[in-house]
């Protein structure tokens, strides 16, 4: 075991019709008697007046359509056993997984950083030090670092190499976060890791309290997760997100060969400072010793501080529109087709199924960090990048969740992510009216975000981003929304079904054709949204 120590749909239906299905001569016989001409089947009741009731809510039922379909599942095979075993099984993985996550959750939040890596580097320590067990490719920024994770993940799978990646925050369920070669890790496999790790984990926990410090927090504890769960599989390489920032980051115990930094823009100030100067310096700690810095096209600022950084660590940078560009993209069924110039050469038409020209620059710094990894720069195998790009998803990232009305989705959550969005809206998309549901955290910069959208949505529906403490309070949302848009174009509606259904009411009630739903704001309310609409 490397890294680890061993010891421890409804049908349209007639209400007054039953074609055939019981012979003329058979109405006087009970239900359920053999029927005289056929003896291998069963009489079925005539249709009565009573067999098409009302629910309590007075909707109508169809209770002989419902028999029918009683009838229709005892006829079908049973479950074996084994397979009966295996969903059990299953039913009891996800329950000891879940119980697992609440516990976890029961720490400090994600977002409460305290600025230290030791207590991630001490449970490492005592695991052996995973992290060294594979080559690491560890991304930050403020847009585009989940997408352009997923998209280098994908072409280092497509050359056969075994992946794991690190994300977060999670859209469905918490096991996303710690995916093995492009899947979620197994619920079993989630709960054995924590077994693995938790006496580790309560060690150091002990210690700091003996200190008079704090435990490990909840992301902590996935880092180290993500990381003993990566050296056991093995994997050849890990793609590390950070969780916030860089410098003081859990994920900042790796070692990354190829360190990637999206574009930075103004996001969490109140943990990473108020300037983009400050911000940028923060990111920037994740450039090691010796490494290669793919670096996105940046705000003059920020490219100083981040070329600084580089050079007093005697990194290699690789810079978008210097080295490595996006020459040529334009839209496509489904996507995009992208020409992009790498560090080995040029690669032509290249298919992208996901929208928005920010998207070709995420898949820049995708490709370009994978020449740097696997090739030190020279050329990838054209069919290998057209084979992995083409299959690359981002969910919650302008993601079509339901068709008549369009029903997008987007993790939008600051003004820089909301231009990506309308821009891509245009581009992609021809409606003729949109209307946006949007609710937002509380320390966001929501007047900013809605500024943005205001041009691009009709009108919008304001509601609750989700059951955190942090989701900002709807009818405070509600007001703000007003000042941008003005008094008709907002209206409030608190539950997200309702919320969703209103926009869709209203989005179509405008336009014959052409109308689209885009939900946004917040990555808590694209994940509740995906769910409602069957897409978790």
């Amino acid at each position: 075991m490397t890294g680890r120590r061993d010891e421890d749909p409804e049908v349209p239906r007639e209400d007054d019709a039953w074609d055939g299905v019981v012979e003329d001569d058979a109405d006087d016989a009970p239900a359920g008697t053999e029927d005289p001409v056929r003896p291998d089947r069963a009489v079925r009741a005539p249709v009565r007046d009573e067999d098409h009731g009302r629910d309590a809510d007075g909707s109508r039922r169809d209770l002989l359509g419902e028999r029918l379909a009683e009838h229709d599942r005892r006829r079908q095979p049973a479950t074996s056993g084994a397979e009966h075993l295996r969903a059990e099984a299953a039913r009891q993985a996800r329950e000891e997984a879940d119980e697992v996550y609440r516990a976890i959750l029961e720490r400090a939040p994600e977002h409460d950083i305290d600025p230290t890596l030791e207590r991630v580097r001490a449970v490492l320590e005592l695991l052996g030090d995973p992290q060294r067990a594979y080559r690491t490719v560890h991304l930050t920024g403020t847009n585009g670092k989940t997408s352009t994770a997923r998209m280098v993940e994908r072409l280092v799978r497509e050359h056969g190499l075994r992946t794991g990646r690190f994300t977060s925050p999670h859209l469905s369920r918490v096991t996303e976060r710690i995916a093995i070669d492009g899947e979620p890790i197994a619920d079993d496999r989630f709960v054995e890791v924590w077994q693995d790790v938790a006496p580790y984990v309560h060690l150091v926990d002990t210690r700091s309290a003996e200190r008079g410090e704090p435990r490990l927090s909840f992301f902590e504890v996935f880092t180290v997760m993500a990381f003993a769960a990566f050296a056991d599989a093995p994997v050849d390489v890990a793609v590390v997100e950070v969780g916030l920032g860089g410098r003081w980051d859990a994920t900042n115990v790796v070692d990354g060969e190829v360190a990637v930094i999206t574009p930075v823009a103004m996001d969490h100030q109140r943990y990473l400072g108020d300037t983009l100067v400050k911000i940028a310096s923060e990111k920037s700690g994740i450039v090691k010793d010796g490494a290669t810095l793919v670096l996105a096209r940046q705000e003059e600022d920020v490219d100083g501080v981040v070329l600084a950084a580089a050079a007093e660590r005697g990194a290699r940078v690789v810079r978008e529109g210097v080295d490595v560009d996006v020459l040529e993209r334009r839209v496509a069924v489904g996507g995009q087709l992208v020409t992009l110039r790498g560090l080995g050469g040029v690669y032509t038409e290249v298919f992208l199924p996901l929208h928005g020209e920010h998207q070709a620059h995420n898949a820049l710094l995708a490709l370009t960090a994978v020449e740097a990894l696997l090739t030190g720069g020279s050329a990838l195998d054209a069919g290998v990048v057209e084979a992995a790009f083409a299959d690359v998803r981002s969910p919650g990232r302008l993601e079509l969740v339901r068709s008549s009305p369009t029903v997008l989705v987007d993790g939008a959550h600051n003004p820089a992510g909301a231009e990506a969005l309308v821009a891509a809206l245009d581009e992609a998309f021809s409606f003729v009216r949109v209307v946006g549901v949007v609710g937002f955290m509380a320390d966001k910069d929501v007047e900013g975000i809605l500024s943005v959208l205001e041009p691009a949505f009709d009108e919008v529906v304001v509601t609750r981003a989700g059951s955190s403490p942090r989701a900002m309070d709807p009818e405070d949302l509600a007001d703000l929304a007003r000042e941008v848009f003005g008094e008709d174009r907002v209206h409030l509606v608190e539950r997200l079904d309702e919320a969703v259904d209103t926009a869709v009411q209203r989005a179509e009630g405008g336009a014959e054709r052409g109308a689209g739903v885009v939900v946004t704001g917040s990555i808590q309310l694209v994940a509740e949204a995906r769910a409602l609409l069957g897409r978790a």
